[in-house]
């Protein structure tokens, strides 16, 4: 009879063990947690200058107080796979026109993400950028938005928080190793539609009034002072609304955090922004917008939010009408 009463102990403790390590705490992580959690889950590292990977982090240290202070990204959490964010978009032909860094077909994203050595598995899937900047946070979001898009549900992703330095400025030790070159076999599923906003349907919103359009660049790109080359006009989206980079992630230290639901209703109040609204986020190609709708569907909850990932770069280059200083 004891013996079965352990068994059964045995199991459910078994149980108990693998469903706590299934589970994330929500869309963001932080260092101490990843740090208790990490055999169990699939870390993917994601940055654009692949050298970062395998350099010593620097530090500058205070003559007076000895303390050390972070100051230039290096090396990586161990056992992460590698992935670099210059290959995770496509260059697609709409219209007869050639558009890069677009949203990439099922193929593609499948190869690419195999290649960098993803696969197929039970273990949530922990994304880490640098996180020395808005934009390396947003290289998250939009491998983030791209993996849901293709399948993986949101309960088994999330982003670390701050990203490799909030881990060094938690205490956490990295890895200069070189990248594992193993082969993945992950494969993308079917594609999630509803977080993607289509040509026609940005073209449909802006003329029946029906969505809040969120420009999520720079303010100077916003309002025409200044155009990216790749963009053929300058401005925005006619009543498009902007949640410019420097508000969308806070700086601690030499690591940059997405805040709280609560902030973002505050930073929302301030833009006029309406945090329940049916919403699309847009930038230059996808890549800035996707930590606007990360901010809106993920943090806020408003499930009603979408990324037009074709963004200025597909709208200009096609004829489409943009407002703000003539060029």
């Amino acid at each position: 009879m004891k013996l079965v009463k352990w068994i059964g102990i045995g199991i459910l403790g078994a149980a108990a063990q693998i469903a706590s390590a299934a589970g994330l705490p929500g869309p963001l992580v932080t260092p101490q947690w990843l740090h208790e959690h990490l055999n169990e889950v699939t870390v993917v590292d994601i940055r654009d200058d692949m050298k970062t990977f395998t350099a010593e982090p620097k530090y500058e240290t205070d003559k007076k107080t000895g303390k050390k202070t972070l100051v230039e990204t290096g090396g990586h959490i161990a056992g992460a796979i590698s992935v670099d964010f210059n290959k995770i978009r496509q260059e697609r032909t709409v219209d007869g026109v050639k558009i890069k860094a677009q949203l990439p077909t099922a193929e593609y994203f499948t190869k690419v993400m195999d290649d960098f050595g993803l696969n197929k598995t039970d273990k949530p899937i922990v994304i880490v950028p640098t996180g020395e900047s808005v934009d390396s946070m947003d290289m998250a979001t939009r491998l983030y938005f791209q993996l849901r898009y293709f399948g993986e549900p949101r309960d088994k992703l999330a982003i670390l928080n701050g990203g490799v330095n909030a881990w060094l400025q938690a205490g956490f030790p990295v890895s200069t190793d070189k990248a594992a070159n193993a082969k993945g076999d992950w494969t993308a599923g079917p594609e999630d539609k509803t977080i993607l906003a289509s040509l026609q349907q940005v073209k449909e919103g802006l003329q029946n009034g029906s969505d809040q359009f969120i420009d999520a660049r720079p303010t100077a790109q916003f309002l025409g002072i200044v155009k990216k080359p790749i963009n053929k006009t300058g401005g925005h989206l006619p009543g498009a609304r902007s949640f410019p980079t420097d508000a969308i992630v806070k700086p601690v230290g030499a690591a940059h955090e997405f805040m709280s639901a609560e902030d973002y209703k505050k930073i929302f109040a301030e833009f006029n922004i309406q945090p329940n609204a049916p919403t699309v986020t847009y930038c230059n190609t996808g890549h800035l917008a996707s930590g606007a709708w990360f901010v809106a569907h993920e943090i806020m909850g408003n499930k009603n939010s979408k990324l037009y990932t074709g963004s200025m770069i597909e709208w200009t280059n096609l004829g489409n009408p943009t407002v703000g200083l003539p060029q």
